[in-house]
């Protein structure tokens, strides 16, 4: 099936990276954009070869024109090629069109059981052109562009140790990292990128877990009070993020809402703390209701709640009045009133832009939220 669009695009630059020592070798990442999909909008911004999985050359797709790739049979169908696996390998530095945006690289398609499968294949530092603008703003300081460029070459480099899956090494969603093609770049991100080639932050000569968040509410934590395994590296610091908008945050619930959103308790009438970080984040919480009692983690009740971070204090109401009893009126809730945004390990990037408004070098933003870690090169 053939869609017609069209869109502006600029000429790609191939690079790479291999990291010393033997640990591991990256020159290009393998990025999953849509798992399990019915259909798939393929194109090119100029033309680009249709080979099947051996390498075998199928034919061409023509330059600004939009297909659908769908699974057929167990095969991959897209204009008039077929097979288990398609690549789609774009030429002449052009771009490739996955489903909703432009990415630099090669697109591979695979029918799968679930669906179809479309993974970008990408140079790792093209990728963080784009992950740096997904993550922060591309107006902000250099510096703090910087500190995100190394942060996110860190972090997808670790995980590359394990592969999301057999077929592509991470998402494109913020439980990777965001990645949301060449629309999210821009000058300072690829500055930014292209001024830190290669630079990673390790610790003891071995490249960190650089996990991150938008901010941390005041105090970021130590991973262990989060997670069960300690890394030195991640400990509690004060933050410097009071000018992020989500700094503070509330959010209310009428009881009725909140006894839909927890099963398992009936109708809400209480929410206790059980045991929190020493900054004060829900680890788990006691809900307790007409139906019975039951213990929610932190990450639970955020994800169950949509909140933005785990740092919050429940307080009941009575309509617009406090009140220590919300079931005694069909007007009573409860009212989150919480900090920050994420999960509060590892740096912050409103802590990263307020130390870089301060002077600080993106060598020094890094080296104060992973604490006793060098920046090295893997070059």
């Amino acid at each position: 099936m053939l869609l017609l669009w069209m869109r502006t695009t600029v000429g790609v630059i191939l690079a790479g990276v291999t990291l010393a020592g033997g640990v591991a070798s990256a020159t290009e990442l393998r990025v999953g954009i849509q798992q399990g999909a019915q259909t798939v909008r393929v194109g090119a911004s100029g033309n680009a070869v249709v080979t099947d999985g051996s390498g075998r050359t199928l034919g061409t797709l023509p330059p600004m024109l939009g297909f659908v790739a769908q699974v057929q049979g167990g095969q991959v169908v897209l204009h008039t090629f077929r097979g288990r696996d398609l690549w789609v390998r774009p030429t002449d530095n052009s771009f490739v069109f996955i489903s909703d945006d432009w990415y630099r690289g090669r697109l591979r398609l695979v029918a799968r059981p679930d669906g179809l499968l479309a993974v970008n294949h990408v140079p790792l530092e093209e990728y963080l052109y784009s992950v740096v603008g997904s993550e922060m703003y591309p107006f902000w300081p250099l510096e703090a562009l910087k500190a995100q460029a190394v942060a996110a070459r860190s972090f997808v480099l670790f995980r590359l140790r394990r592969p999301a899956d057999p077929d592509f090494d991470v998402g494109r969603t913020v439980t990777w990292q965001a990645y949301k093609g060449y629309s999210r770049e821009s000058d300072s991100t690829r500055e930014a990128v292209t001024a830190t080639t290669g630079q990673v932050v390790t610790y003891r000569g071995q490249i960190i877990e650089a996990v991150y968040h938008a901010a941390s509410g005041g105090h970021t934590e130590n991973v262990e009070d989060i997670w069960s395994a300690p890394r030195p590296y991640l400990r509690g610091v004060p933050d410097f993020d009071q000018e992020a908008p989500v700094y503070s945050w509330q959010k209310t619930f009428t009881q009725a809402e909140l006894s839909r959103l927890l099963p398992g308790v009936g109708q809400v009438t209480s929410l206790t703390p059980v045991r929190t970080t020493p900054q004060g984040r829900v680890v788990e919480m006691r809900v307790t209701g007409t139906a019975g009692t039951k213990t929610f983690t932190g990450a639970e009740l955020r994800r169950l709640l949509d909140l933005r971070s785990t740092l919050f204090q429940v307080t009941p109401t009575r309509g617009d009045i406090a009140s220590t009893n919300p079931v005694d009126t069909p007007n009573g809730g409860f009212e989150f009133q919480g900090r920050g945004f994420g999960h509060g390990l590892g740096m912050s990037q409103w802590g990263a832009f307020g130390l870089a408004q301060r002077g600080y070098n993106y060598q020094q933003i890094l080296q104060y939220y992973y604490q006793g870690t060098e920046i090295s090169s893997t070059r």
